[in-house]
């Protein structure tokens, strides 16, 4: 070749060389979460108020986690368990209007979060797996606390009685948790059967949409392993 075209043989060489295809990158598995304690929280969280998104060049995808900016506190949790979970991820917030995006950039989330997909939650089947049960049950109160840090809260609810004759009111602390997906309330209160919480539905339209917990021994639980949003 190197008579026919008149080019030298070292030309050629390095053209051949640099013609060759480059070798594959290989991309390490996601493996485990670095933190399971860190992750049942995590998974509370998306479940109530997360998003998967592919990468426009499809080279990855970000895990979005909407925070109400009224909860600074939930912002720094939420950041805090995204970085326990998988060191190295930079977690960066976008603000919307009411509420940041928590976000992060990772390959490998859908690994982590197997039940994403398109559109909303309550559309589709939700279901952990056998894995993420195992760390569930490992770190329940942190699912749970994920779970009403999203989609939850606890307020203070009154009433009225005659006692002697006379109405007083009354107050007492209340936890609700709301979410349309009928297999994600579910595993709300199968985790709160776990940890022997009361509970009851609340009915909107004849649906079973709020999930109360109202009895005073269950709220104390609450409280020393969840408390309010902050």
């Amino acid at each position: 070749m190197s008579k026919q075209t008149g080019v030298s043989r070292a030309a050629i060489r390095s053209w051949q060389h640099r013609l060759e295809p480059l070798p594959r990158r290989t991309v390490p598995d996601a493996g485990p979460p670095a933190d399971n304690c860190a992750y049942a929280y995590l998974l509370g969280l998306y479940l109530g108020d997360g998003c998967i998104s592919a990468h426009p060049r499809g080279t990855g995808h970000y895990l979005r986690i909407a925070c109400a900016d009224a909860w600074p506190g939930l912002m720094r949790l939420c950041r805090e368990a995204i970085t326990n979970v998988r060191p190295g991820v930079s977690v960066y917030a976008v603000q919307k209007q009411g509420y940041s995006m928590m976000s992060g950039y990772y390959q490998h989330w859908p690994h982590l979060f197997p039940r994403h997909g398109p559109g909303k939650k309550h559309d589709r089947k939700i279901a952990p797996e056998p894995w993420q049960q195992v760390i569930v049950d490992a770190h329940p109160w942190e699912f749970v606390r994920g779970l009403i840090h999203s989609d939850g809260c606890r307020i203070t609810n009154w009433t009225t009685r005659v006692v002697a004759g006379e109405r007083k009111r009354y107050e007492y602390p209340r936890y609700f948790f709301t979410n349309k997906s009928d297999d994600i309330r579910g595993l709300y209160t199968g985790t709160l059967d776990k940890l022997g919480v009361e509970w009851t539905y609340c009915i909107r339209d004849g649906i079973p949409y709020n999930v109360s917990v109202a009895k005073k021994a269950s709220v104390a639980l609450m409280d020393a392993h969840v408390g309010p949003k902050h």
